[in-house]
């Protein structure tokens, strides 16, 4: 028996490029298969198992994929702080960075540039608080307006920052919404608050579920998820 099967250990690992990866497990009642995904910013090894399948089973899964996981960590976009002249994502476009040191802390969106000041310490910080504060103000307005289209009252709206999950919607009727999105494209964005928004009345994905969405969303949903798929990883190259 290999060894490192043989001595499964709480928390498991995979070696992937010199890199010590934790391999996590989601078991679904639902899932028919093993799904294998690299999380968004490189930080682990995600498995979606179903409820009859065994975590050993799950972990020799990932070693067998060992150089699939390797050219899939290969491709990740590298990381780049933000740096004065250099650009910041923000609603599909590239702004640059206009650092002066005594221009006002808060940035400042000007055409294509995004001027600040302060101390050239904890720039990034500075430009991350900006991004979340825009990411909520422009997805309670997408909520205000598919929750509208839906005959719901505005429920309220949080940012995540989770690695796997685009947006979620709870039982609280709560929308989270993931604030790297503000990076993306508008309709992008759009596409993620009005697959929320229809959730608060289809808690599931079943075809009144997608009929409801297609009614909400003004866009090509197709086309957003496309983008997503494609583009996803490059919102993680700047903050991780």
């Amino acid at each position: 028996m290999i060894d490192w099967l043989r001595r499964l250990p709480a928390e498991p690992e995979i070696e992937i490029a010199g890199r010590r990866l934790p391999i996590v497990l989601r078991r679904l009642g639902h899932a028919r298969q093993l799904t294998l995904r690299l999380a968004p910013d490189g930080s682990a090894v995600r498995i979606t198992l179903p409820a009859w399948a065994e975590a050993r089973e799950a972990i020799a899964f990932a070693h067998a994929r060992a150089e699939w996981l390797e050219a899939q960590l290969a491709r990740l976009p590298a990381r780049a702080a933000p740096e004065p002249g250099g650009t910041l994502l923000y609603r599909g476009r590239a702004l640059r960075i206009a650092w002066e040191p005594s221009a006002p802390r808060r940035p400042l969106e000007l055409g294509e540039s995004l001027r600040l000041g302060g101390p050239r310490e904890g720039l990034a910080r500075r430009l991350q608080a900006w991004l979340e504060a825009e990411a909520l103000r422009l997805a309670e307005a997408d909520m205000r307006d598919y929750c509208a289209a839906a005959g719901l009252a505005p429920v309220p709206v949080g940012l995540t920052r989770a690695q796997r999950r685009w947006g979620s919607c709870s039982d609280q009727r709560r929308i989270r919404i993931n604030w790297r999105l503000v990076q993306a494209p508008d309709a992008v964005r759009r596409s993620v608050v009005a697959h929320e928004v229809a959730h608060l009345v289809h808690f599931d994905h079943s075809p009144a579920f997608h009929a409801l969405l297609a009614r909400l969303f003004e866009g090509d949903i197709a086309a957003a998820d496309r983008w997503l798929k494609a583009h996803g990883r490059s919102l993680y190259a700047a903050f991780g």
